[in-house]
């Protein structure tokens, strides 16, 4: 099924997500499930390639969720907050700022295709964004993600406690962020060698 974009009112942005995998109300838990690979591609100042036409991501996000209502249904969605105020340029084989960041687009979610579920049924194995993809594309109508090139990223995971789409503006939402998977938004990769 593929769903419409969507643009909702981000979470704040003013205070940080947690980096913990306890999110804020210290039930609901939120763990990166391929957190080695991350931390390997980190090492290496992850890039994820954006294209028009949408690249998905690799390594992809992969958490494990537990502490949910086992019969409340939840939402579980994805979107990136800038991880700073700079755009970038690859000098002499690292990434250096190279000014002011460009203005960004309205930020968009991507909502987990099995949304809404039962709490159950999002505990019993790895949640997996593979199908979400990134794009440079303004215009994208396809839902992803919309991110500028040369500009460093961090992916969060909101979990929603809501029956439907149509009420998430109105829900509270439990939003986690793990440092390792930041990365920069690349045409082109730059990265010299990938992690063993």
């Amino acid at each position: 099924i593929q769903l419409p974009p969507v643009t909702l009112p981000s979470p704040p942005i003013s205070a940080p997500a947690p980096t913990t995998p306890v999110a804020a109300n210290n039930r609901i838990r939120v763990e990166l499930d391929n957190k080695e690979l991350w931390q390997k591609f980190h090492a290496l100042n992850t890039e994820m390639i954006i294209t028009k036409t949408g690249r998905r991501m690799f390594p992809p996000i992969k958490i494990k969720l537990s502490g949910l209502n086992p019969t409340s249904k939840y939402i579980v969605l994805m979107d990136m907050t800038p991880a700073d105020d700079h755009r970038y340029k690859f000098q002499n084989s690292e990434w250096v700022v190279a000014g002011k960041a460009e203005p960004t687009v309205p930020g968009r979610m991507y909502i987990h295709p099995d949304s809404p579920t039962t709490g159950l049924q999002w505990m019993k194995g790895p949640v997996t964004f593979h199908k979400m993809k990134l794009t440079n594309n303004t215009l994208d109508q396809q839902g992803h993600i919309i991110l500028n090139s040369m500009h460093r990223y961090q992916p969060r995971i909101h979990v929603v406690e809501a029956n439907d789409i149509k009420w998430l503006q109105f829900a509270s939402f439990t939003t986690v962020s793990f440092p390792e998977t930041t990365f920069m938004a690349v045409t082109a990769t730059r990265m010299i060698r990938l992690p063993s």
